[in-house]
Protein backbone atom coordinates (compact mmCIF):
# COMPACT_ATOMS: atom_id res chain seq x y z
CA UNK A 1 0.00 0.00 0.00
CA UNK A 2 1.51 3.76 -0.87
CA UNK A 3 2.89 5.55 2.11
CA UNK A 4 0.79 8.96 2.23
CA UNK A 5 4.04 10.48 3.72
CA UNK A 6 6.70 9.46 1.22
CA UNK A 7 3.98 10.74 -1.70
CA UNK A 8 3.74 14.15 -0.06
CA UNK A 9 7.46 13.82 0.69
CA UNK A 10 8.26 13.93 -3.03
CA UNK A 11 5.96 16.43 -3.98
CA UNK A 12 7.11 18.86 -1.49
CA UNK A 13 11.14 18.27 -2.59
CA UNK A 14 9.78 18.86 -6.31
CA UNK A 15 8.24 22.27 -4.49
CA UNK A 16 11.37 23.33 -3.37
CA UNK A 17 13.11 22.47 -6.32
CA UNK A 18 10.98 24.64 -8.08
CA UNK A 19 12.40 26.98 -5.93
CA UNK A 20 15.87 27.12 -6.95
CA UNK A 21 15.78 26.06 -10.17
CA UNK A 22 14.15 25.45 -13.40
CA UNK A 23 11.30 22.89 -13.99
CA UNK A 24 13.59 21.01 -17.03
CA UNK A 25 17.06 21.00 -15.20
CA UNK A 26 15.18 19.06 -12.21
CA UNK A 27 16.22 15.76 -12.36
CA UNK A 28 14.14 12.61 -10.93
CA UNK A 29 17.43 11.81 -9.30
CA UNK A 30 17.95 15.55 -7.54
CA UNK A 31 13.92 15.01 -6.58
CA UNK A 32 14.94 11.56 -4.44
CA UNK A 33 18.06 12.98 -3.17
CA UNK A 34 16.05 16.14 -1.55
CA UNK A 35 13.28 13.68 -0.38
CA UNK A 36 15.39 11.55 1.27
CA UNK A 37 14.39 8.49 -0.48
CA UNK A 38 15.78 5.94 -3.08
CA UNK A 39 15.38 6.96 -6.82
CA UNK A 40 13.82 3.39 -7.24
CA UNK A 41 10.91 4.63 -4.32
CA UNK A 42 9.93 7.59 -6.76
CA UNK A 43 8.86 5.39 -9.52
CA UNK A 44 6.71 3.00 -7.39
CA UNK A 45 4.50 6.25 -6.82
CA UNK A 46 5.07 8.17 -10.22
CA UNK A 47 6.10 6.69 -13.52
CA UNK A 48 8.00 10.01 -14.40
CA UNK A 49 8.95 13.58 -13.99
CA UNK A 50 6.21 14.75 -15.62
CA UNK A 51 3.74 13.07 -13.87
CA UNK A 52 5.03 14.54 -10.26
CA UNK A 53 4.80 18.01 -11.54
CA UNK A 54 0.72 16.88 -12.26
CA UNK A 55 0.25 15.41 -8.87
CA UNK A 56 2.12 18.37 -6.88
CA UNK A 57 -0.45 21.35 -9.28
CA UNK A 58 -3.18 18.97 -8.23
CA UNK A 59 -2.17 19.14 -4.82
CA UNK A 60 -1.76 23.06 -4.67
CA UNK A 61 -4.77 24.17 -6.50
CA UNK A 62 -7.02 21.52 -4.92
CA UNK A 63 -8.67 22.76 -2.08
CA UNK A 64 -10.21 25.57 -3.71
CA UNK A 65 -11.50 23.23 -6.86
CA UNK A 66 -12.55 20.74 -3.97
CA UNK A 67 -14.69 23.17 -1.94
CA UNK A 68 -16.60 24.15 -5.38
CA UNK A 69 -17.15 20.29 -6.04
CA UNK A 70 -18.89 19.94 -2.74
CA UNK A 71 -20.96 22.74 -2.97
CA UNK A 72 -21.88 22.34 -6.67
CA UNK A 73 -22.85 18.77 -6.13
CA UNK A 74 -26.16 20.29 -3.56
CA UNK A 75 -28.58 19.70 -6.08
CA UNK A 76 -31.12 21.96 -3.41
CA UNK A 77 -29.31 24.91 -4.57
CA UNK A 78 -30.49 26.86 -7.67
CA UNK A 79 -28.25 25.71 -10.89
CA UNK A 80 -27.30 29.45 -11.22
CA UNK A 81 -26.37 29.58 -7.92
CA UNK A 82 -24.12 26.26 -8.05
CA UNK A 83 -22.86 27.97 -11.58
CA UNK A 84 -21.20 31.09 -9.61
CA UNK A 85 -19.78 28.78 -7.21
CA UNK A 86 -17.98 27.13 -10.11
CA UNK A 87 -16.88 30.46 -11.07
CA UNK A 88 -15.54 31.19 -8.08
CA UNK A 89 -13.61 28.34 -7.80
CA UNK A 90 -11.77 29.06 -11.20
CA UNK A 91 -11.19 32.62 -9.91
CA UNK A 92 -10.07 31.59 -6.29
CA UNK A 93 -7.67 28.63 -8.04
CA UNK A 94 -5.85 31.21 -10.21
CA UNK A 95 -5.27 33.72 -7.85
CA UNK A 96 -3.34 30.83 -5.72
CA UNK A 97 -1.62 29.43 -9.01
CA UNK A 98 -0.21 33.07 -9.81
CA UNK A 99 0.79 33.72 -6.08
CA UNK A 100 2.69 30.56 -6.03
CA UNK A 101 4.47 31.13 -9.63
CA UNK A 102 5.60 33.55 -7.80
CA UNK A 103 8.11 31.80 -5.68
CA UNK A 104 8.87 29.53 -8.65
CA UNK A 105 12.30 30.10 -11.16
CA UNK A 106 10.64 29.48 -14.21
CA UNK A 107 12.72 31.84 -16.44
CA UNK A 108 11.87 31.16 -19.89
CA UNK A 109 8.71 31.55 -22.04
CA UNK A 110 8.54 27.55 -22.85
CA UNK A 111 8.36 26.69 -19.14
CA UNK A 112 6.00 29.09 -18.15
CA UNK A 113 3.98 27.80 -20.43
CA UNK A 114 4.29 24.15 -20.04
CA UNK A 115 3.39 24.90 -16.45
CA UNK A 116 0.45 26.93 -17.07
CA UNK A 117 -0.82 24.14 -19.36
CA UNK A 118 -0.64 21.82 -17.13
CA UNK A 119 -2.46 23.94 -14.27
CA UNK A 120 -4.88 24.91 -17.09
CA UNK A 121 -5.68 21.34 -17.95
CA UNK A 122 -6.22 19.88 -14.69
CA UNK A 123 -8.56 23.16 -13.66
CA UNK A 124 -10.73 22.35 -17.17
CA UNK A 125 -10.93 18.85 -16.35
CA UNK A 126 -11.10 18.94 -12.65
CA UNK A 127 -14.75 21.35 -13.53
CA UNK A 128 -15.60 20.15 -16.42
CA UNK A 129 -17.97 17.33 -15.14
CA UNK A 130 -19.17 19.31 -12.50
CA UNK A 131 -20.50 22.33 -14.70
CA UNK A 132 -22.15 19.75 -17.10
CA UNK A 133 -24.42 18.45 -14.48
CA UNK A 134 -25.31 21.45 -13.30
CA UNK A 135 -26.23 22.78 -16.89
CA UNK A 136 -28.15 19.19 -17.48
CA UNK A 137 -30.00 20.07 -14.31
CA UNK A 138 -30.55 23.79 -15.86
CA UNK A 139 -32.28 21.98 -18.93
CA UNK A 140 -34.38 19.49 -17.52
CA UNK A 141 -36.01 22.24 -15.23
CA UNK A 142 -36.58 24.23 -18.05
CA UNK A 143 -33.72 26.92 -17.01
CA UNK A 144 -31.65 26.96 -20.22
CA UNK A 145 -32.53 25.50 -23.88
CA UNK A 146 -29.21 23.92 -24.73
CA UNK A 147 -28.52 20.43 -26.62
CA UNK A 148 -24.94 19.79 -25.87
CA UNK A 149 -24.02 20.79 -21.80
CA UNK A 150 -20.68 19.14 -21.83
CA UNK A 151 -19.59 21.28 -24.95
CA UNK A 152 -21.10 24.35 -23.19
CA UNK A 153 -19.71 23.58 -20.12
CA UNK A 154 -16.22 23.38 -21.67
CA UNK A 155 -16.46 26.63 -23.75
CA UNK A 156 -17.28 28.53 -20.44
CA UNK A 157 -14.12 27.05 -18.53
CA UNK A 158 -11.79 27.50 -21.88
CA UNK A 159 -12.25 31.34 -21.78
CA UNK A 160 -12.54 31.76 -18.03
CA UNK A 161 -9.43 29.78 -17.43
CA UNK A 162 -7.38 31.26 -20.49
CA UNK A 163 -8.87 35.04 -19.30
CA UNK A 164 -8.01 34.32 -15.49
CA UNK A 165 -4.79 33.39 -16.22
CA UNK A 166 -3.86 36.30 -18.84
CA UNK A 167 -0.61 34.80 -20.16
CA UNK A 168 -1.74 32.98 -23.76
CA UNK A 169 -3.55 35.78 -24.76
CA UNK A 170 -2.37 39.11 -22.54
CA UNK A 171 -5.11 41.70 -22.39
CA UNK A 172 -5.76 44.48 -21.06
CA UNK A 173 -7.96 44.82 -17.93
CA UNK A 174 -10.64 46.29 -19.63
CA UNK A 175 -10.04 43.95 -22.78
CA UNK A 176 -10.71 41.25 -20.75
CA UNK A 177 -13.92 42.18 -19.40
CA UNK A 178 -15.18 42.85 -22.94
CA UNK A 179 -14.30 38.84 -23.93
CA UNK A 180 -16.46 38.20 -20.65
CA UNK A 181 -19.03 40.53 -21.06
CA UNK A 182 -19.42 38.68 -25.31
CA UNK A 183 -19.78 35.43 -23.54
CA UNK A 184 -22.28 36.29 -21.04
CA UNK A 185 -24.18 37.99 -24.32
CA UNK A 186 -23.85 34.95 -26.44
CA UNK A 187 -24.94 31.93 -23.40
CA UNK A 188 -27.56 34.12 -22.07
CA UNK A 189 -29.02 34.66 -25.89
CA UNK A 190 -28.30 31.20 -26.78
CA UNK A 191 -29.21 29.49 -24.48
CA UNK A 192 -32.72 31.75 -23.44
CA UNK A 193 -31.35 32.36 -20.00
CA UNK A 194 -32.84 35.87 -18.48
CA UNK A 195 -30.81 39.15 -19.39
CA UNK A 196 -28.51 39.42 -16.09
CA UNK A 197 -28.89 36.07 -15.19
CA UNK A 198 -25.19 35.28 -15.65
CA UNK A 199 -23.48 38.84 -14.25
CA UNK A 200 -21.69 37.15 -11.79
CA UNK A 201 -19.14 35.81 -14.54
CA UNK A 202 -17.96 39.57 -14.58
CA UNK A 203 -14.16 39.73 -14.29
CA UNK A 204 -15.26 43.39 -11.89
CA UNK A 205 -17.83 41.24 -9.95
CA UNK A 206 -16.21 41.19 -6.10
Amino acid sequence: MPDVKKYDKILDALQQLLEEKKIQSISVSEIAQKAGIGKGSIYYYFPSKDAILDALIQRNYEKPLQTAKNLASQTDISPFARMAIIFQACRNSSAAFVNNQRDTVVSTVQEQAFIRQKYINHLISELKPVLTEIIKQAIENGEVNFEYPAALAEIVLVVLAVKLDNSFIPSTPEESEETIKGLISLLEKGTGIPSGTLGYLSLTTK
